[in-house]
């Protein structure tokens, strides 16, 4: 019965650009039966799987889940389990705020092998279309990749928030929109300035990125007179100044 069993390999899509998929994601796509695919996973890499490859689509939006996620943890482990090959193909990387961690715990309970191909995640990739390097050794030389998705639901502590606002340079907030205002006041409250400046940057990456540039005291304001779709990074730190000098990828900016 093992060796009828198939593989499952957790495969970053990147940021949104199909081009900046990793070699070996990519030849994992190629190669796989089925495709289990996410919303934010470039449609275009579907075009380079097997003709006889199966599609299964799993995406997620804002208070929308067209799967559960156990669902989801189940057709992976049960096509696997037909002995097939299975790509589970996510957007950005896997690892982070992919929820791999759960899909992979399953796999194991059923025995199934898997591999974890990593990709380029939005949290470094929009900023650095948008001409802002999250590091830079005269600006910051500390960054770090924060879900606002769950942040009013006390999953950062006080002092997590402390050390957020006074010991890190870069911040990017992902899944952030809807409580962006409370991001901001929450940075402010433990300790950061509030002239500081933030990017958000949507559909990274892509032909319908657009970044605004406002502070953390005005992004309120400057998003209620902007539409910023989902998805979007949001950045927090003097990184952002950079993009006046290093904006390169051509794109809708409203700065």
């Amino acid at each position: 019965m093992e060796n009828n069993r198939g593989k499952v390999f957790f495969v970053g899509a990147g940021p949104g650009d199909p081009e900046l998929i990793t070699v070996k994601g990519l030849k994992c796509i190629q190669s796989s039966d089925v495709i289990v695919y996410d919303r934010l996973a470039n449609p275009e890499l579907l075009n380079m799987a097997r003709k006889d490859a199966e599609f299964i689509y799993c995406g997620k939006q804002p208070n929308h889940h067209s799967i559960q996620q156990e669902e989801i943890n189940e057709i992976i482990a049960l096509k696997a389990l037909e002995g097939k090959i299975v790509t589970r193909l996510k957007g950005g990387d896997p690892c982070v705020f992919g929820r791999v961690g759960e899909e992979a715990e399953k796999l194991v309970e059923h025995g199934v092998a898997f591999e974890i191909i990593p990709g380029i995640t939005a949290g470094i990739a929009a900023p650095a279309y948008a001409g802002i390097p999250v590091t830079h050794r005269k600006v910051a030389s500390t960054f770090a990749m924060v879900t606002g998705h769950l942040c009013q639901d006390d999953t950062i502590s006080p002092d997590k928030w402390r050390a957020l606002a006074t010991g890190i340079d870069t911040i990017a907030f992902y899944m952030g929109m809807g409580n962006s205002t409370y991001l901001c006041n929450q940075l402010i409250h433990y300790g950061r300035n509030p002239e500081t400046p933030v990017a958000v940057v949507s559909w990274g990456t892509t032909e319908d990125q657009r970044t605004i540039i406002s502070t953390l005291n005005k992004l309120e304001k400057t998003l209620q007179e902007q539409n910023m779709p989902n998805p979007a990074i949001i950045l927090v730190g003097d990184v952002v100044h950079l993009r006046e000098r290093l904006s390169w990828f051509a794109e809708n900016s409203r700065d």
